[in-house]
């Protein structure tokens, strides 16, 4: 069995991206540690859990738990059975601290991600963490990131070659097209919170996307083509690209990984059970 480290925010982390990360590798007979920034139980996006905020009449306290869109946007039924299980679970309920977490006899390294910046800010810009995810990949840990994980990934600088650990590797994260499509919905549905689903806004003068997840992870590769996303020819094009198919247990056809070497890398919640086996499998073949 392998030990895996899940470093999460203490709030706002995407319901999806953990609970199904736990759920298939606790599955598959590994164990998860938690890290929160204080050693306290965690919470989860709850507008990403419940789907209630979402819709235009979502700030209403009588009529916000009617669902429309906010139905099709939440955490599908299966990311949501695995949240339940996954917070009534001794290992969530009784985290570490983000300070004591160190990867001395642990196997591998999950890092979800989230969007809300009021929870993910502090995980995406923490030194603690990105300390820990250098020294993942300098004792080459199989790592898996996913969405705002990535970022992570990215920002954290080897000292040594004074570049990020994805400096050289291929990779995927949350593509600017799923990133704008979800914030063009959000400023007309959640319309009191436009850039709820844009954990950084660009400064006057930077161009529209310049703080998107896609182009902050790219400036931190060796060539902008070592990031990838789903190319039209592709099978299953349509189920990958569209935004709105997931994968399930059984059908990774709407999902899209990027493997190099030990590193696995992934776009959104919609991926998230391809990931995880495939993480799995990697570490069980160690």
């Amino acid at each position: 069995m392998a030990t895996v480290l899940m470093p999460i925010p203490a709030q706002d982390f995407d319901p999806s991206e953990v609970a199904v990360g736990w759920q298939v590798l606790t599955r598959a007979g590994h164990g998860v540690v938690f890290a929160t920034p204080d050693g306290r139980t965690a919470m989860g996006d709850e507008v990403m859990l419940t789907g209630q905020g979402l819709d235009p009449w979502g700030r209403v306290p009588g009529l916000k738990r009617f669902l429309g869109i906010g139905r099709a946007l939440r955490a599908n039924a299966d990311a949501r059975s695995a949240y339940t299980k996954m917070v009534q679970s001794e290992e969530f309920r009784v985290p570490q601290s983000w300070d004591a977490l160190t990867v001395d006899g642990a196997d591998g390294l999950y890092l979800a991600g989230g969007h809300r910046a009021r929870g993910m800010r502090p995980y995406l810009e923490s030194k603690t963490l990105q300390s820990l995810v250098v020294d993942a990949f300098r004792r080459d840990l199989p790592v898996a990131a996913i969405c705002h994980g990535v970022l992570l990934a990215a920002r954290s600088t080897d000292p040594d070659s004074g570049r990020s650990v994805l400096y050289g590797r291929r990779t995927t994260a949350l593509t600017w097209r799923l990133e704008r499509t979800a914030w063009r919905i959000a400023r007309r549905t959640r319309y009191w919170d436009p850039d709820y689903y844009r954990t950084y806004r660009e400064e006057p003068g930077q161009p529209e996307g310049y703080m998107s997840v896609q182009q902050e992870v790219t400036r931190n590769l060796a060539h902008p083509e070592d990031f990838l996303d789903v190319e039209p020819g592709t099978a299953d094009y349509r189920r990958k690209a569209g935004g709105s198919s997931r994968d399930s247990p059984s059908d990774e056809r709407p999902a899209f990984v990027v493997e190099d070497g030990n590193y696995l890398s992934a776009r959104w919640p919609g991926d998230v059970h391809t990931l995880a086996k495939r993480f799995a499998a990697e570490l069980t073949r160690r």
